[in-house]
């Protein structure tokens, strides 16, 4: 269900964190490491009361964080490509679990999101398009061909083996991390040595239903998003009045463009209909996402309403999360047709170059 959607949600939020990251990169020790305000004392006291995952707690030292934090970012890079899917989406979870759950003042609602699609990413078969294990398994016949995979587990198990040893992990995280290494140790297994087996196609059939359950959990969690942001504002007085809308466009923090705001704020019609549009939209789209027609449509007016955050209200990494979430519901036939447009800009083949022998398709999905 969904691999092009999985894809794009898999290159959206790995693209957002990435670009977060690279961002606030001269202020990260401000941010998430020892030179900012939360200190690494307050960090440990407040996981220790509610268990909150994060290795930045493993040391304080200034050299783990650096590392954890270059981790963070190259694991961005690795998923937004599809490089090692698996293993980038697990190191991706740990990273923003780990930044995160560090100074968990820091953020502006799209890590909330960040925060939730990181762990159910690795439930999903993200990889199976626009990606360079799709690209592997095209033309060796195996998404997990090469040494790379194994290496990479192996380093990663040497990981965990250390953080088990010493207490790091929870009772629940340990069994999470542990079975995600033991599973793909047997895939990688089956893979390799019964590939047309009744093993491999067994194991196919419960990726693809663990892939089409996260792939419902995700969206319902939009769904469940917009819902409670719509009946929430409905219930207060200052998105009946606007109120909500007006004041931000008057404060330096969300103005980056102020002559823009000021011209907003000065209309008192528009600021009525983006604020009633607002509520709208939110309390409408989870009821409407069975009807193709209006679905899209209300699709692509909440995506440029964040577009139009990111720009009025200076948000971009919030706006870009919430865009990501959304194209969860993107149609199949628009994606499509967006991947052959992007496509076609890249250069020609050379002509010499032999045609890869086409890649059997897997026994669990359709042809």
């Amino acid at each position: 269900m969904g691999p092009y959607q999985s894809a794009v949600i898999r290159i959206g939020f790995a693209g957002t964190w990435l670009f977060f990251l690279l961002r606030e990169f001269p202020h990260r020790g401000e941010l998430y490491g020892p030179d900012g305000p939360w200190s690494w004392a307050l960090a440990e006291r407040l996981t220790a009361s509610n268990g909150a995952f994060t290795v930045l707690m493993w040391s304080e030292s200034r050299l783990w964080f650096e590392i954890v934090y270059a981790v963070a970012v190259l694991a961005s890079v690795g998923l937004l490509l599809g490089w090692r899917t698996r293993a980038m989406s697990v190191l991706f979870m740990v990273g923003v679990l780990s930044l995160q759950n560090r100074s968990v003042f820091m953020g502006d609602g799209g890590d909330n999101v960040i925060h939730l699609m990181a762990v159910y990413l690795v439930l999903t078969r993200c990889a199976q398009v626009w990606s360079l294990d799709a690209r592997r398994s095209r033309l060796r016949g195996s998404a997990s061909a090469g040494a790379a995979g194994p290496v990479l587990w192996a380093v990663l198990g040497l990981v965990f083996a250390y953080g088990a040893v010493t207490g790091k992990f929870s009772a629940g995280w340990l069994s999470a991390f542990a079975a995600v290494w033991v599973v793909c140790g047997l895939w990688w297994l089956v893979d390799r040595f019964e590939k047309d087996g009744e093993g491999r196609a067994a194991l196919d059939v419960l990726a693809n239903l663990l892939h089409n359950a996260g792939m419902l959990v995700i969206m319902a969690e939009v769904c469940l998003i917009y819902a409670t942001a719509g009946w929430y504002k409905i219930q207060g007085s200052r998105w009946q009045d606007g109120t909500a809308l007006y004041y931000p466009l008057g404060l330096d923090y969300f103005t980056p463009w102020p002559g823009l705001s000021a011209l907003l704020a000065s209309s008192g019609t528009m600021v009525m209909l983006l604020s009633y549009g607002t509520v709208a939209v939110q309390v409408a789209f989870p009821f409407t996402v069975f009807n193709r027609r209006i679905k899209n449509v209300l699709l692509a007016v909440m995506m440029l309403e964040h577009a139009g955050i990111a720009v009025l209200l200076g948000l971009p990494f919030f706006s870009l999360a919430m865009i990501a979430a959304d194209a969860v519901f993107l149609p199949t036939v628009f994606l499509v047709w967006l991947g052959a447009r992007v496509a076609a800009l890249r250069p020609a083949r050379s002509a010499a170059a032999p045609a890869p022998a086409p890649a059997e398709p897997s026994p669990a999905l359709p042809g």
